[in-house]
C-alpha cells in the first residue's frame, strides 16, 4: 500500500472509532431511523456540494439506477438503518465490536463472488470470529432470555453481514465508478428511503432539539463519519482487496471500546475483552495472506 492509502486507512479508524459514542448519545434524544435518514441526506448533501465545486457530473446513468438502488438498500437500509436500531438496546463499545465482524464475512462472499479463494487460513479465521461472537453472547446464551439486548445484538451482527454484502457489491459493480458520485446517491437513496420508514414508524413528535449537543453529534455523525468516512471506505475498497481492506480498519472496535468506556462509562468485561481477541485474530487469519494481491 502507498502513503495515500495508509493515510486515508488511518483518518477513517479514527473517525469510525469514536463515532459510536455520539450515535449511541444521539440515540436517546432522537429515533433510530430517523437520526440514520438525517445523517445520510446531510452527508450526501456536503458531497454533492463537494462534487459540483469540482466541476464534475453529478446525476447517475438510467443503466446505472437500478445497481444503485440495490447497493443504497444494502448499505443504508441493511448497514446503517439495522446497526443504529440496534445500539439502542447494545453499549456503543460492543456495537463496534460486533459490527465488525463484518471482515471475516467479506472473506466468505469473496470467494464467491469476487474470485479472492476462501483458502484453509480464511476457514480458521471464519472459525475464530465465530468463536470470538459467541464468548461475547456467552452469559446471554447460557441463560438464554430473549430479551432487548439480545434482540440489539444479533440486529447488529445482521448490519455487519449487509455491510459485507455491500462492499464486495460494490467493488463488483462499481470498481471505476467515480467515487463520490457513487457516495452522494448511495447516500441520497439510502437516506431518503429510510426517511419514509421513520415517518412510517417513529413519533417523530418526541425528538429533542433544545440540547446543542443534539445538532454537535448529528454534525459529526453526518459529515465526518458519514460523508467523509463513506468516500474513504469506497476509495480504499477501491484500492485494495476488500478482504485487506477489512483488516486495515480492524482497530475501529478496539476505538470505539475505548471511547465508549472514557466518555459513557461503559463496562469492559472479561467475555467483551477475550472475544474481541478471537475476532481480531480471525480478521487477521482471513486476510493475511491477501497482502501480495493488493494494487498500489
Amino acid at each position: 500500500m502507498n502513503l495515500k492509502v495508509y493515510s486515508a486507512i488511518f483518518i477513517l479508524c479514527l473517525t469510525w472509532g469514536y463515532l459510536w459514542v455520539p450515535i449511541k448519545i444521539s440515540l436517546q434524544n432522537i429515533p433510530p431511523f430517523f437520526f440514520t435518514s438525517s445523517r445520510l441526506l446531510i452527508g450526501g448533501l456536503c458531497l454533492l456540494i463537494v462534487q459540483l465545486g469540482l466541476g464534475k457530473s453529478i446525476l447517475p446513468s438510467w443503466e446505472d439506477t437500478p445497481k444503485l438502488l440495490i447497493l443504497s438498500c444494502l448499505m443504508c437500509i441493511g448497514y446503517y438503518g439495522l446497526s443504529t436500531f440496534g445500539m439502542q438496546y447494545v453499549d456503543s463499545g460492543l456495537s463496534a465490536i460486533l459490527v465488525y465482524t463484518m471482515p471475516i464475512m467479506i472473506g466468505v462472499l469473496a470467494h464467491f463472488f469476487l474470485g479472492e479463494q476462501l483458502n484453509k487460513q480464511k476457514i480458521i479465521g471464519l472459525v475464530f470470529g465465530l468463536a470470538g461472537i459467541f464468548i461475547i453472547l456467552f452469559n446471554q446464551l447460557i441463560n438464554f432470555r430473549f430479551n432487548l439486548a439480545l434482540v440489539g445484538e444479533l440486529l447488529l451482527v445482521a448490519s455487519a453481514f449487509f455491510w459485507a454484502w455491500s462492499t464486495v457489491y460494490m467493488k463488483k459493480t462499481f470498481q471505476d465508478y467515480d467515487k463520490i458520485k457513487l457516495t452522494i446517491w448511495q447516500l441520497l437513496i439510502g437516506g431518503g428511503m429510510l426517511y419514509v420508514i421513520s415517518y412510517m414508524t417513529e413519533n417523530l413528535n418526541k425528538i429533542v432539539w433544545n440540547n446543542p449537543m443534539t445538532f454537535v453529534y448529528l454534525g459529526y455523525s453526518s459529515i465526518l463519519g458519514t460523508a467523509l468516512a463513506f468516500l474513504l471506505w469506497n476509495w480504499i475498497v477501491s484500492k485494495i482487496d476488500a478482504s485487506l481492506a477489512s483488516i486495515s480498519i480492524m482497530s475501529v472496535p478496539l476505538i470505539g471500546i475505548l471511547f465508549g468506556h472514557i466518555q459513557l462509562h461503559e463496562p469492559i468485561t472479561v467475555n467483551i475483552l477475550v472475544g474481541t481477541f478471537f475476532i481480531c485474530l480471525g480478521i487477521i487469519r482471513c486476510a493475511l495472506k491477501n497482502n501480495h494481491h493488493q494494487k498500489m
